[in-house]
């Protein structure tokens, strides 16, 4: 790491701990990599945001009902937020083509939002993405129903691309990062 990225990386750092609420430490959310444990609360989590803003597709019960097929089995990853040791937050990622991995399922529960929890998220899957060997990280989302996640994703420096290759007939905006 040269002194330019260690720099970054600590300022990034200051700026996420400058975000949590009043009276609350980093110490109180922690990033953790899934276990089967999680199984439920990744199930949980994100049933609920789908279902709330959209319909929820054969393709998001797929994925939910069994989340270490569906991502880890290839070399994926599964991001955790626990707040005070209680799930709320999710982020995972897929390997896609050589190179690339899929960035997908990020939630915050509805009653943690607020707390920059998937300002943590974000940044933590980035770094995942890069320790899985990763040059370039691809999402794909919706402009109405998930505004607030695509203003998050600019800010970890996504940027709006073709829209191609994806599975869910919610998505209208694919975004990527090249890492």
């Amino acid at each position: 790491m040269n002194e330019q990225e260690h720099h970054s990386k600590n300022e990034g750092l200051t700026d996420r701990h400058q975000h949590l609420s009043q009276g609350e430490s980093a110490s109180t959310i922690k990033i953790v990599d899934y276990t089967p444990e999680h199984a439920k609360a990744f199930y949980d989590l994100n049933y609920a945001w789908i279902s709330d803003a959209y319909e929820v597709e054969p393709e998001d019960e797929k994925v939910l009902e069994d989340p270490e097929k569906y991502y880890l089995k290839d070399g994926g990853a599964i991001l955790v937020a626990l707040y005070q040791g209680e799930p709320v937050g999710t982020c995972a990622l897929k390997q896609g083509d050589p190179g690339v991995v899929e960035m997908s399922k990020m939630t915050v529960s509805k009653e943690m939002r607020g707390k920059k929890i998937g300002d943590l998220l974000g940044y933590a899957v980035i770094e995942k993405a890069r320790e899985l060997g990763a040059e370039k990280v691809i999402l794909y989302s919706n402009r109405k129903g998930s505004a607030a996640g695509i203003n998050l994703y600019k800010k970890l420096g996504f940027i709006e691309v073709p829209l191609t290759g994806h599975n869910f007939k919610r998505a209208d905006i694919k975004m990527e990062l090249n890492l």
